[in-house]
């Protein structure tokens, strides 16, 4: 079984100081076709203004992990955080009973953009929780965040993974569904093969398939969310 997400096909958000592409149904925009793949039910691009953010608000029972991609967030939260995230970090926030948090564009001159990806926890009320850590890339697959925090990653309250891939141009890699479930979600460059052409903000779902791909004449850097046992 195969989910397929093309980038052009996103919701939008567009104000003054955020601009936002939504892979599933968020906020204002709905879709009933695109509400999630397994566990994962968020997944924003978000480009956020000097100095602009989003002021205090609150989220509950979700695991919500941030990638920074350019620039830095300040968040602030009423655990008692107050920390800045820089490009290459990886956040992860455990909402848990509730948790009420602000975050910003660090800085006054540069734009900064992250990933916001929301999964459901593997159980409801949970303490909240915040870790943060910047992941060097060590293969072509780094964990980024995992249920065990193996590797240098950090941990999250679901049986996922999630790696970072990253291919040199024309590298082949193999999509294994064989006993799981993935999602890629493409960041930047391009992935290619006999049924799917990948671009920049694609998605792809798959659950028992395995599919060869090659990353195109840029590279690819891509999310790899897996699920074992699913």
């Amino acid at each position: 079984m195969f989910y397929y997400r093309p980038a052009e096909e996103r919701g939008k958000t567009r104000l003054g100081w955020l601009q936002s592409r939504h892979s599933f149904s968020f906020g204002y925009y709905y879709d009933p076709e695109h509400m999630g793949f397994s566990d994962l039910k968020v997944i924003n691009d978000d480009w956020v203004s000097p100095g602009a953010g989003f002021d205090n608000h609150a989220h509950r029972d979700m695991e919500i992990v941030s990638y920074i991609l350019s620039g830095a967030i300040e968040h602030r939260d009423n655990l008692g955080n107050h920390f800045v995230v820089s490009a290459g970090e990886v956040q992860r926030m455990t909402a848990g009973t509730g948790i009420v948090h602000s975050e910003f564009n660090a800085s006054k001159q540069e734009p900064l953009r992250f990933l916001q990806v929301w999964i459901t926890p593997d159980r409801l009320g949970l303490p909240p929780g915040y870790e943060q850590k910047s992941v060097e890339q060590t293969s072509v697959m780094t964990p980024l965040v995992t249920p065990d925090g193996s590797e240098g990653s950090l941990r999250i309250h679901q049986n996922v993974r999630i790696y970072r891939l990253q291919l040199s141009p024309s590298e082949a890699w193999q999509l294994d569904g064989r006993g799981r479930s993935g999602y890629l979600h493409i960041i930047e460059g391009g992935l290619h093969g006999s049924e799917y052409q990948l671009t920049a903000g694609a998605g792809l779902g798959m659950s028992e398939e395995v599919l060869q791909l090659c990353a195109g004449e840029e590279g690819v850097v891509a999310l790899w969310f897996q699920w074992l046992g699913v």
